[in-house]
């Protein structure tokens, strides 16, 4: 059976381009870029370079960008250290997240809640996942540290209004981070020039697992999370990823390039399309997310009365991989918070599926996956 990817928020393959300009520094030329000899000097200009790559591609300066080990890092490394370095300055001990970040943001959140005793507000969002700007301006304070809200939410593929959001927090003083792990490659990042802090992931964008970055537009103190040999500017110690990096500095440069000869408008066009079809014929459908500022290549659903799971698992039978939603929390039982902050409750959230993909998906695929998709779930409703 061939298999139709369509869970690509979870993660991508690793591109052909990607593996062969990693593969020296997995081998031969393994050197330490810490390392004095030739070898190293030759890792450290193999890291030089990746990193002004992304920094072009970003809109910064090489040394606003600090190489982590992925998204969770770097949402970390943002939420905590940005937070503390600004109270050793004399902010406030409050930070501000949206009611749906990823948990990599939620729990970094609440660990300086629990150990630094500082007040979290989460922002609500409306039915459509989209964060309420007004309260948003309520909540902040004239010493409040930091604002994180997601650029895409990664359930509902809804987009943020960052720009009024970042306004608002710089007028009181405070910093915006935005975890970009699924914005990133479909959008380009100096479009977040704003923020003050910004996350990537390779593994959205056809690099590795195991590398991403956290990029400083404005040069913000931050207090590192991981200490030791001092690398990345004293910002992240461990013995740098050269491969990693140069892999996600060759992803994001594809992702240029695609971006370029794929237009947003023809994409949105066929994830509407694969939209209307799934409401057509599925009946009960509903679209989570917001109907058109989201994702170009995401749509997700609820199906009152058809578990979420057993869907997936009768489309995983046939060929056709999707999710539930966020990876991270995969098989658990309780109904995802992103759904139940935007108002649905927990039997029809826990119905909901996720379907993404990517700009060389053919629209057949889609077709295929939308027809599967009614098919399980007359069957489904049947055994019901």
């Amino acid at each position: 059976m061939t298999l139709i990817d369509l869970d690509q928020a979870a993660t991508t393959a690793v591109r052909r381009e990607v593996l062969e300009a990693m593969w020296p520094w997995l081998t031969g030329e393994h050197g330490n870029p810490s390392s004095t000899h030739s070898l190293g000097r030759r890792a450290a200009d193999a890291l030089t370079d990746a990193r002004a790559r992304i920094a072009r591609l970003a809109g910064v300066r090489p040394a606003q960008v600090v190489f982590t080990s992925g998204g969770t890092e770097s949402d970390n490394l943002a939420v905590i250290g940005l937070t503390l370095a600004a109270i050793a300055r004399g902010r406030d001990r409050h930070v501000l997240v949206s009611a749906i970040e990823h948990e990599a943001v939620l729990e970094s959140a609440a660990y300086l809640e629990r150990w630094h005793e500082v007040e979290v507000t989460h922002i609500p969002v409306d039915a459509d996942g989209q964060v309420d700007v007004d309260a948003a301006i309520a909540a902040l304070r004239p010493g409040t540290a930091l604002v994180s809200v997601q650029a895409a939410n990664n359930e509902v593929g809804t987009l943020q209004p960052l720009a009024a959001l970042a306004c608002a927090a710089h007028e009181v003083g405070a910093l915006l981070h935005t975890d970009s792990v699924q914005y990133a490659g479909w959008y380009p990042l100096t479009e977040l020039s704003f923020a003050d802090a910004i996350t990537i992931s390779g593994h959205k964008l056809g690099a590795p697992k195991g590398v991403g970055a956290l990029l400083l537009p404005t040069g913000a103190a931050i207090e590192p999370l991981i200490r030791g040999g001092g690398q990345e500017r004293d910002r992240r110690s461990g013995t740098e990823n050269v491969a990693g990096a140069v892999g996600l500095a060759v992803a994001l440069d594809l992702a240029e390039a695609e971006r370029a000869a794929n237009p947003l408008t023809a994409l949105e066009a066929q994830r509407d399309a694969f939209i209307g079809r799934v409401l057509e014929t599925v009946p009960g459908a509903r679209l989570t997310g917001h109907p058109a500022t989201r994702l170009p290549c995401h749509a997700s659903f609820v199906v009152p009365g058809i578990g979420g799971e057993p869907l997936l698992i009768a489309l995983d039978d046939r060929g056709i991989l999707a999710s539930s939603g966020s990876a991270c929390a995969a098989g658990r039982d309780e109904p995802s918070p992103v759904l139940l902050a935007m108002g649905l409750d927990a039997d029809t959230a826990r119905t909901a599926v996720r379907f993404s993909w990517g700009v060389t998906t053919p629209a057949d695929a889609l077709d295929t996956a939308a027809r599967e998709l009614a098919e399980s779930a007359a069957v489904l409703r049947g055994l019901g």
